[in-house]
């Protein structure tokens, strides 16, 4: 998305540095929302068939949109779409952010009436980092009541939020990794799924292959399909990259989250991205656009473009000649509206010239009234016509959605290191505390980007204020670039204190859009400041690490000054007591890494190179857990905990596969040429073959204290060579569960062979190599055969 809004910025950073926040909410006004067809309408008096709810959305929308002069038509294609009186069709801004919370870099959403605030929950990374996919959805589910419940106050003028991010964070350096699920496609996927179904309002879980519900509560958007994830760096901008990327490499890593919005979620939304996908601009690729999103994948929704991503077709990629060129490729390959103005300035002449029919337009129009018709806004007044027609001001900022923003931020922080047990700390035994960093009181910081003003906010600092009476302050730099760093007086502060707690990192000075870093070291001075004050400090510091994306922090692990190291992400307006709740042992600490944190020397890689496989010819080391061979300073999936976990397959017998009745008519074929492995092909296996072949398989986890505490369980599958280009293993599944001390469990994994066995081939397809298989957990492995 383009960068933010100054004045919704300049309005939450006002509202987080005020002595007090405003309230959530307050008693509600006397604005309406936006909607038409009302009982004594002209349209609904007149008969219109799009006033008639007993029509299906598409059939509805289509009657309105063949009831529209070309001119209404074309305005209608901006994120800013005017209304059409004479139809009794109101104005609409369909760019609506909600990425952790509803926030102010959109359009559509305002803070300027009865509602002041919203619930800002942790970064998504964070988020992610719970491996928890009912967290996720409850999180989903409360920023579409809360989207809901500001429209119908009228403080909102659309319902589309153009979230989730689901891109793979595939280089460290993204400015934007911050915003994803992480660098797995899996964990993606079910990332992607469970917020979707919860801003939609859908449930959880269907079991199947999602139903979006009428009507909707809010509309999602997963973006940026595809293969985005490169801002500035080097030179080479977004807006321009021509991302090369194999039919491997997008069928396996860079695709899935976006067919598991479309197949499982139900999204009603895909936005295109700014990048060239060999030589073709997503925003303008009809084999992404129409064959894949809306033809394999059966989109029932709307395509939006990314902010003036039409535009830089001609202006940055030089990809259309022409302005009619531009608008043309788009909405012939599949695209239905801008997030700009580009296409309403231009479609007019782009008809004139032939390039463009009206027919083209009237399809784009179709499917995004469709989904105005599935979001109620033509079922007349949605506060006494919608199901959720009870939600207002007061479901904003509840207490609900309070306590759910900070176990969503206590649950994703990442305890790294913990030497000798220096953690959790005994309030008790604290006399005196010295808090010092850049990031220790910086409440705009917690909610990183895409934000709006929050319920509320507590800093790191007001945390440990919370459990310790003498705290000393000290921001030992001006910032969290740290330039100039205040050592003298930060060490001296260190070596009066019982304890010191170093809050260090990034912000969105050195991460965010627009912006890739160059270095994995902390900025500046940190690294030094942090090594001169664990030197003088009484006992050995904790250092929490406040960032988007990772840092090599390899000398706080060697160092026995430093006893223990957390990252927390950006946690939100709840992070500050998150963070102290962990320090002091009120919560056991179960975040586990959604991404490879790797050493600096990664940095020698170019950000340009697209492929995940390692290329050892060349010395290139490949990207993610589930490719790259090259040193770590911490693991995918790696996180401590204050108590100790055992975890192990257990089966009676080797899970007994129905592969005879499968597998025998099928045809085995070579894997790559100069291979003699075999394999099937799963769209040949069929989708009630692989039904048939699945199977459960059962982890044993236990709790040995001595906490009570949430945990965890990851399975991997690993194969028995990469002859034919597999992962080095691939996150299979994850159960998470509360144990208390003591406490076991039997946790069942259903693993699907035709999703977890296979792999991609070089073309793009997925097979099942014939032979063994391993599923880990662990160093516990159990032997999968795959064969007749």
């Amino acid at each position: 998305m383009a960068a933010f809004d100054t004045m919704a910025t300049l309005l939450a950073t006002i509202l987080l540095t005020t002595t007090a926040l405003l309230p959530g909410v307050a008693d509600a006004g006397n604005n309406e929302p936006p909607f038409s067809c009302g009982p004594s309408s002209a349209e609904a008096s007149q008969g219109y068939a799009f006033c008639d709810a007993s029509l299906s959305p598409a059939q509805r929308a289509a009657d309105l949109v063949s009831r529209m002069t070309p001119a209404e038509k074309i305005a209608q294609l901006g994120d800013v779409a005017p209304g059409v009186p004479r139809l009794g069709v109101p104005a609409y801004k369909w760019w609506n952010e909600a990425l952790h919370g509803l926030a102010t870099s959109g359009k559509g959403l305002h803070f300027n009436g009865a509602v002041r605030a919203a619930t800002s929950f942790p970064q998504v990374l964070l988020t992610t980092a719970a491996f928890d996919d009912d967290l996720w959805f409850r999180i989903g589910q409360a920023i579409g009541r809360e989207a809901r419940a500001l429209y119908n106050i009228g403080q909102a003028d659309g319902l589309t939020m153009w979230s989730p991010n689901v891109n793979i964070f595939r280089d460290p350096r993204w400015g934007r990794g911050q915003e994803t699920p992480g660098e797995d496609p899996t964990v993606a996927s079910r990332y992607a799924v469970a917020f979707v179904r919860g801003v939609q309002g859908s449930p959880a879980s269907s079991g199947g292959a999602a139903a979006a519900p009428l009507p909707l509560q809010a509309s999602a958007c997963c973006k940026h399909a595809t293969a985005y994830d490169l801002e500035d760096w080097n030179g080479v901008a977004r807006y321009s990259f021509n991302a090369q990327v194999t039919a491997q490499d997008l069928e396996d890593t860079f695709n899935p989250p976006f067919r598991s919005c479309v197949v499982d979620a139900g999204a009603s939304c895909v936005m295109c991205a700014y990048t060239e996908i060999n030589g073709v601009p997503a925003c303008a690729n009809g084999g992404l656009l129409t064959d894949t999103v809306r033809g394999d994948w059966g989109l029932d929704g709307y395509i939006a473009s990314d902010c003036d991503a039409v535009a830089i077709m001609r202006d940055a990629q030089r990809y259309a000649p022409t302005s009619e060129d531009a608008v043309a490729a788009s909405l012939k390959a599949g695209l239905d509206i801008d997030c700009g103005s580009y296409v309403q300035q231009h479609a007019t002449s782009a008809i004139q010239q032939g390039k463009l029919t009206e027919q083209d337009i009237d399809k784009a129009l179709t499917n995004l009234f469709a989904v105005r018709m599935r979001l109620g806004h033509f079922d007349g007044d949605p506060r006494t016509n919608n199901v959720y027609g009870h939600l207002g001001a007061s479901d904003i900022c509840t207490p609900e959605h309070r306590s759910l923003a900070l176990e969503a931020a206590q649950d994703g922080i990442v305890l790294l290191k913990n030497d000798a047990g220096l953690l959790p700390l005994d309030r008790t035994a604290v006399a005196s505390a010295a808090v010092i960093g850049p990031n220790a009181n910086d409440g705009l910081l917690l909610i990183a980007n895409y934000f709006g003003p929050p319920c509320e906010s507590t800093t790191p600092l007001k945390g440990i204020q919370s459990y310790v009476t003498n705290v000393q302050f000290l921001a030992g730099c001006s910032s969290s670039a740290c330039d100039v760093a205040d050592t003298d007086r930060a060490v001296a502060l260190a070596a009066a204190a019982d304890y010191t707690f170093l809050f260090m990192g990034l912000s969105q000075r050195q991460e965010s859009e627009g912006k890739d870093r160059t270095t994995l070291l902390l900025p500046g001075q940190q690294q030094s400041l942090i090594t001169a004050v664990a030197d003088a400090a009484k006992k050995p510091v904790v250092l929490v690490l406040l960032s988007g994306g990772p840092v090599d922090v390899t000398f706080a692990q060697t160092n026995p000054k430093i006893g223990a190291v957390l990252w927390a992400g950006y946690p939100g307006q709840a992070g500050g007591l998150a963070i102290a709740r962990v320090l002091f042992g009120d919560h056991n600490p179960s975040g586990r890494l959604p991404v490879t944190w790797y050493p600096e020397e990664f940095t020698t890689v170019p950000m340009t190179d697209m492929r995940m496989r390692a290329d050892p010819a060349t010395g290139y080391p490949g990207r993610s857990y589930r490719f790259y061979n090259g040193r770590t300073v911490y693991k995918f999936g790696y996180g401590l905990s204050y108590s100790s976990y055992s975890r192990r397959l257990v089966s009676s017998s080797k899970p007994a596969i129905n592969t005879n009745n499968v597998l025998a008519s099928l045809r085995e074929t070579v894997t790559e040429e100069g291979s003699d492995s075999v394999h099937y092909h799963v769209d040949d296996i069929g989708a009630e073959g692989c039904e048939q072949l699945k199977f459960p398989a059962v982890v044993e986890v236990q709790n040995h204290g001595p906490m009570d505490g949430k945990h965890s369980v990851l399975m991997f599958l690993r194969w028995p060579n990469a002859t034919g280009g597999q992962p080095a293993s691939q996150l299979v599944g994850f159960r998470r569960r509360h144990l208390k001390a003591g406490e076991r469990a039997s946790l069942r994994f259903d693993v699907s062979p035709c999703e977890h066995f296979s792999r991609v081939t070089e073309d793009g397809k997925k097979v099942i190599d014939k032979g063994s298989h391993f599923l880990m957990v662990d160093d516990h492995e159990m032997e999968i055969g795959f064969e007749v």
